[in-house]
């Protein structure tokens, strides 16, 4: 059969969920018809969903209309769930937009309008709830052709649509002129290119217009082509209720089987389930087309593309409000953490943050509706009595003008130097990433790493440390070491260019922005007129529909908080405010703001904008606006310059030697002596002799110099630091981290054995989301894997400095800002080739110690039997 995956979208009340019950009814797939109201809907599964009557969490089901296996998905039409809604556009074929015969077209149908636009989803439009009264068919039909063009009442008969139909692509005009009709291949044909969006009324609770809408979708919905290749798009993960986590995507290319291993960690599709509401069957493999939940995926997050297809960019609508969370059952924080990020991988757009200096909880929320049902969830999944904090404002950043960033990373026996150009985009683009330097200056591997770590992490800006958007940065120049650069080093200068660019620029604070429909009885209309104009907010001239009043346009997020409530009070319960994000502008409070929230950037010493330089064998760290003149590369780029400037030629690479003139070193002689005072010169002066006289028999005196005990010997080895840098370890890496892993403590097993020392191997996990952090016993050592922002630096700074005061430490780490700490903390340094060194001289000597305890084995059997054959020589016949 062939494979059409539909989504249904909606604004909230719209009557979206009671469509999907009438398609499924009168496609054959239900025998009963249920009702939202009457809580018994087929698709809505949850509890929460059946008592508000919304939906909340996107559904499946299998709709089988003659040789089509349509797979119908249910997604969320209020706001506050937008982004479930968006995560399920990726792997639509096609959309239903429903549309209220009563509201009309929403502030929030246009955001949907623009989300499928944006994703290439052609749509089908269902105008409902036409048997009630306000309901006006040719204002309605007016109304979405100002949505866009290409709509057109296909309820008519189709002499009645098709010329309007033709109109909308040349080719098919002139065959309509020709023949006089527009056949079902040209619709189809249409729809998929986005240039035609039937439109179908009727009333879905009566089920009117259904039956003509079906007969629709199955003619001219556009069925795909899928390559043979494997691929698929993940779009949800949940839970089923036995607590077994479900990755929930679409094949779109080839056959996932059973046991097809579908992550780079080795994980395997254990099982294979397809859903239609509740209920689910199991299958052992699923074609191209085909929407299914999978187990046995622990790390797949929504957005995740599988085989051939990318992974998602990240959506267009994002948290507006961030909220502490109050653990007010006494739930330890780091347990809550942990029970919050199970949540996150169902809704990543939560952005749950564990802060470890006020040991806080902070999350991302949409708006109330949300925090009550995440509240709830909490509390029937773990348990667990959670309350909000006030909800703070989340904020963006970007710049007025074009800007050069210049980052260096150069401690000793390390070197990468990066320059950036940081320009101004449209509002609403998000960042851009691009290369503009010569691959003779800078080889091309590095230039990918750079743009690699553009992406990787988000930026924050200086003015309140929120992410910066809506900015194009591009690599104009950069300088590796052909020796001392790694892949580390261009991480380090990356990030400190960007943070360099921003302190020196303009910088401009956004603050989100709502669009807004404001229901209320005309007598209040000027008074709603009169509170947008104090929010500096926009309103279009005000509809009247009968004895109500509409007022629609857009405003502030921090204009808006609580205005619903204050809506109610003074229109008496009569009016209703609905909201849509509506992207982000400039913020017109930005001093305010900015003074309110006290952000020092130089003060943040995970985003630095100074760079480290080196010299006379020693990093030392050097301002953010005195890197410039410190910089090994010219760019050429002359932002503030005139036009007719010539540049100064590019600085010269800094040398530890000196190549100065006699005459050069009495100038700098004499600027020394007026700055600091004259320069005494020292003559030679004779050593004194020793208090004590070195016995004759000894070369030291045992009375001069005494020995000290300070305990036993402690290696701590930095377990990535030394996996990427010693090339046999970073070759098995490249195929199993985890064999690499092993590998390098089979080797520390043998190390710690034979040189009689307590070895502590540390991996860092800091990034890996409700990590708490563990240490194991492996053979002999002890492995500690980091808990959640904790680095492995971190942990070895800290254990050295504990252990330290009572025993010998030696670490080993190629990290030099690292190995300063370790120097100062009294340890011993061990870089990644002089550990490589030691270890193979270790092996050696085990080697050497096996050959000789075989062979004397081998030696001490061979006497064993001569003397016994000789016993037998010896004994009478």
């Amino acid at each position: 059969m062939k494979k059409l995956v539909v989504g249904i979208l909606a604004h909230v009340d719209a009557g979206k969920t009671t469509l999907s019950e009438a398609l499924l009814y009168r496609g054959g797939a239900l025998r009963r018809l249920g009702r939202v109201d009457h809580r018994d809907a087929f698709l809505d599964t949850d509890e929460m969903e059946r008592e508000r009557g919304i939906t909340i969490f996107s559904k499946q089901a299998v709709l089988p209309l003659g040789d089509t296996e349509v797979t119908l998905l249910d997604t969320p039409g209020h706001v506050d769930f937008s982004a479930e809604a968006e995560r399920t556009l990726r792997v639509l074929d096609c959309a239903i937009l429903v549309i209220s015969g009563t509201d009309g077209v929403q502030a929030h149908t246009r955001t949907l309008w623009r989300l499928l636009e944006r994703y290439g989803v052609p749509v089908l439009l269902f105008i409902n709830k036409m048997d009630l009264a306000g309901a006006d068919r040719p204002a309605l039909m007016a109304e979405l052709r100002r949505l866009d063009g290409g709509c057109v009442d296909f309820s008519a008969p189709p002499e009645a649509w098709a010329e309007e139909a033709a109109v909308c692509d040349e080719a098919v005009l002139e065959r309509y002129l020709e023949t006089g009709t527009v056949t079902d291949g040209d619709v189809a044909a249409l729809l998929r290119r986005r240039k035609l969006f039937p439109c179908f009324f009727g009333s879905a609770l009566k089920v009117e217009g259904v039956d003509d809408f079906l007969d629709a979708l199955t003619r001219y919905a556009p069925v795909p082509d899928y390559p043979a290749a494997f691929g698929a798009r993940v779009f949800k993960v949940s839970r089923d209720g036995q607590g077994a986590r479900l990755t929930h995507l679409k094949v779109t290319g080839g056959t996932l089987r059973v046991k097809a291993v579908l992550t780079e960690d080795g994980e395997k599709a254990d099982q294979l389930r397809i859903y239609s509401g509740a209920k689910c069957k199991t299958v052992e493999e699923a074609a191209a087309g085909t929407v299914v939940a999978v187990t046995g995926l622990s790390h797949t997050r929504p957005g995740d593309g599988l085989g051939f297809e990318e992974s998602w960019g990240g959506p267009l609508l994002e948290p507006v409000l961030n909220y502490r969370v109050e653990l007010t059952d006494g739930t330890d924080p780091q347990t809550a953490l942990a029970r919050l990020r199970q949540l996150e991988e169902e809704d990543p757009q939560l952005h749950v943050v564990w802060n470890e200096l006020t040991r806080e909880i902070h999350i991302q929320l949409m708006g109330e509706v949300q925090m009550e049902i995440l509240r709830r969830r909490l509390r029937e999944r773990f348990h667990m009595e959670v309350s909000f904090g006030a909800g703070a404002i989340c904020y963006r950043e970007t710049i007025a003008k074009p800007v050069e960033g210049i980052g260096h990373f150069e401690p000793l026996r390390h070197y990468a130097e990066v320059h950036l150009l940081l320009e101004p985009a449209p509002r609403g683009s998000g960042l851009t990433f691009a290369a503009d330097c010569p691959t003779d200056a800078l080889d091309l591997n590095w230039q990918r790493l750079i743009l690699t770590h553009l992406a990787e992490k988000p930026h924050l800006g200086v003015l309140t440390g929120s992410p910066i958007t809506d900015m194009k940065i591009t690599l104009i120049a950069g300088r590796a070491h052909i020796k001392h650069t790694e892949g580390g080093d261009f991480r380090q200068a990356t990030y400190r260019a960007v943070r360099q660019g921003l302190m020196q620029a303009e910088s401009v604070l956004l603050e989100p922005w709502y669009d807004f429909r404001l229901d209320l009885p005309a007598e209040q209309v000027g008074r709603a007129m009169s509170d947008l104009q104090r929010m500096n907010g926009e309103a279009n001239p005000p509809e009247t529909f009968g004895e109500e009043t509409v007022l629609t346009g857009c405003a502030p997020v921090s204009a808006l908080r609580g205005y619903a409530a204050e809506v109610t009070v003074y229109t008496r319960g009569r009016g209703r405010l609905l909201c849509t994000p509506a992207g982000y502008r400039p913020c017109a409070e930005q001093a305010a703001v900015v003074e309110a929230v006290g952000y020092d950037p130089e003060r943040d010493v995970d985003n630095t904008p100074d760079s480290v330089f080196c010299g006379h064998g020693a990093g030392y760290t050097v301002k953010w606006n005195e890197v410039p003149a410190h910089a090994h590369v010219d760019s050429g780029l002359r932002l503030n310059a005139p036009p007719e400037e010539e540049a100064p030629p590019p600085p010269s690479r800094r040398s530890d030697s000196y190549a100065g003139t006699l005459q050069q070193d009495k100038e700098l002689q004499a600027i020394f002596e007026r700055t600091y005072g004259p320069v005494k010169q020292r003559t030679f002066v004779q050593p004194k002799a020793p208090k004590r006289p070195v016995s004759a028999d000894s070369e030291v005196d045992k009375r001069a110099i005494r020995e000290q005990f300070r305990g036993e010997t402690y290696l701590l080895v930095d377990g990535y630091n030394i996996i990427f840098a010693w090339d046999e370890l970073k070759a098995i890496a490249k195929d199993s981290l985890d064999a690499a892993r092993k590998t390098l403590c089979d080797l520390l097993c043998d190390y710690q054995g034979y040189q009689k020392c307590h070895v502590i191997a540390v991996f860092d996990a800091y990034k890996v989301k409700g990590g708490l952090g563990s240490v194991e016993k492996y053979h002999n050592i002890h492995v500690v894997y980091t808990k959640e922002a904790e680095t492995a630096d971190a942990y070895i700074e800290k254990a050295t400095y504990e252990i330290g005061q009572k025993h010998h430490v030696k670490v080993a780490t190629s990290d030099g800002p690292e190995q300063l700490i370790i120097l100062g903390h009294g340890a011993l340094r061990l870089s990644a080739s002089n550990f490589h060194e030691e270890m193979t001289h270790v092996r050696g000597q085990i080697a050497d110690v096996l050959f000789h305890n075989n062979q004397k084995g081998k030696s001490g059997a061979m006497r064993a039997a001569m003397e016994k054959a000789r016993s037998k020589e010896d004994k009478p016949c």
